[in-house]
């Protein structure tokens, strides 16, 4: 099991980095940009780089399934499943912002072993595996020290249907903005989960999350020391929409600002 773990962790790796090298070569450069939402974009980087990870994985591991956003989706319980997002950040990555990552992970028997995220502009590759720890560029990392809410600054994202949907987040941001340091909105779930796990945020918080967004990211946050849970403080599941991710020190009093906000509108 310890040499087939690390083939697929080197040929995910390798995929996720390929991914990555090709969204460089097209950034700034994008042909197409189109809808699936009134605020939700997809570009055709994100439609090439996707198959070029499913392509890969495919010569490698013929009989592996793939659940991936744009739409090489194929999973079922059990066996090996590869989870992508091929560009998190599809928004920034349109408009030349350089903030966007790609994420892969490797779930086995439903259990994710292995997850990396690559940010091709800031050439950092968060890497972790299930029980060996969370490494950036190869350098172990670990969360932050921050004990206090107050003193922390925390990351987070507001969903696709803001306009339309009244549970839009903007309530727990202004609960959280009146109790942390500051908070940050980066436009890529995945590599929030990655600062949080490198300690720089202490703490991220979202909803309406999907399996490609968080797989690789709730991996390597636990790895590095931190904590996952969903809203109630259950241990969070990829295939749940809701997260709160932190250093574990400020974590209950995270919980207690979204159960203090639960129900609450703006």
């Amino acid at each position: 099991m310890m040499n087939e773990m690390e083939r697929f962790a080197r040929v995910g790796e390798r995929a996720a980095q390929e991914a990555g090298e090709y969204l460089m070569s097209q950034f700034r450069k994008v042909r197409s940009v189109a809808h699936k939402g009134a605020i939700d974009l997809v570009t055709d980087a994100d439609i090439v780089a996707e198959q070029l990870i499913v392509s890969r994985l495919s010569r490698e591991f013929p009989d592996h399934r793939f659940l991936a956003e744009e739409g090489h989706s194929q999973a079922a319980p059990g066996g090996y499943t590869w989870i992508i997002d091929p560009l998190d950040g599809t928004t920034n990555y349109a408009h030349g912002l350089p903030i966007f990552s790609v994420s892969l992970a490797l779930e086995i028997a439903g259990v994710v072993e292995w997850g990396v995220v690559v940010c091709p502009c800031q050439q950092e590759t968060f890497v972790a595996r299930r029980g060996g720890g969370a490494f950036l560029n190869g350098t172990p990392i670990r969360v932050s020290a921050t004990a206090e809410l107050g003193a922390s600054l925390l990351a987070t994202g507001f969903p696709y249907d803001i306009r339309t949907s009244a549970c839009n987040n903007l309530d727990y941001f202004r609960r959280f903005a009146l109790r942390a340091l500051a908070i940050r909105r980066m436009g890529s779930a995945a590599l929030d989960l990655c600062y949080v796990a490198a300690g720089r945020f202490d703490g991220f918080w979202e909803l309406k999350l999907h399996p490609w967004d968080v797989a690789a990211g709730y991996l390597v946050v636990r790895e590095a020391g931190g904590k996952v849970t969903n809203f109630r403080g259950e241990e969070g599941s990829i295939y749940e929409t809701e997260c709160v991710a932190s250093n574990a020190l400020i974590h209950e009093q995270m919980l207690a600002v979204i159960r203090d906000g639960s129900g609450a509108r703006d």
